[in-house]
C-alpha cells in the first residue's frame, strides 16, 4: 500500500494538483472515490482494507492523508532508480522467473 500512496501522491508532490483525486490518470479516483473502470481491477491488498466497499474507500483515502517518507521513500526511490522490484523475496523471485531478469540487488561481488 506504500507504493499506492507513493504513486498516487506523485502529482501532489510535483505540484500538478492539490489532491490525488484531481489527477485524472490516477487509480485514486477508482480506489478512493469508487469511480467505475473497466481498466483497473482491485488488488488483493486493496481488497484486504475492508469487506465493505464504503469502508474500503474510506480506508484507502485515509492512507493518502500523509506522504511516504523516511526509509520507505528511500527504498522506493532506490529500487526505482535501479530498476529493481519492491516486495517480499517470494514476490521478487516470481517476477524474476516470469521476466527472466534479475529484479533484486545481487550481493556485492556476485555476478
Amino acid at each position: 500500500m506504500h507504493l499506492y500512496r507513493y504513486i498516487g501522491l506523485n502529482p501532489v508532490r510535483a505540484g500538478m494538483v492539490n489532491d490525488p483525486a484531481e489527477y485524472k490518470w490516477s487509480s485514486y479516483q477508482i480506489n478512493g472515490l469508487g469511480k467505475e473502470s473497466a481498466l483497473c481491477k482491485p488488488h488483493e491488498q486493496y481488497n484486504r482494507l475492508a469487506k465493505s466497499k464504503s469502508v474500503r474507500l474510506e480506508s484507502y483515502r485515509t492512507l493518502f492523508k500523509s506522504h511516504v517518507e523516511g526509509a520507505q521513500l528511500k527504498d522506493i526511490r532506490q529500487a526505482t532508480n535501479k530498476g529493481m522490484a519492491i516486495g517480499t523475496d517470494i514476490f521478487k523471485q516470481q517476477i524474476e522467473e516470469l521476466t527472466g531478469r534479475r529484479i533484486k540487488s545481487a550481493k556485492m561481488g556476485a555476478a
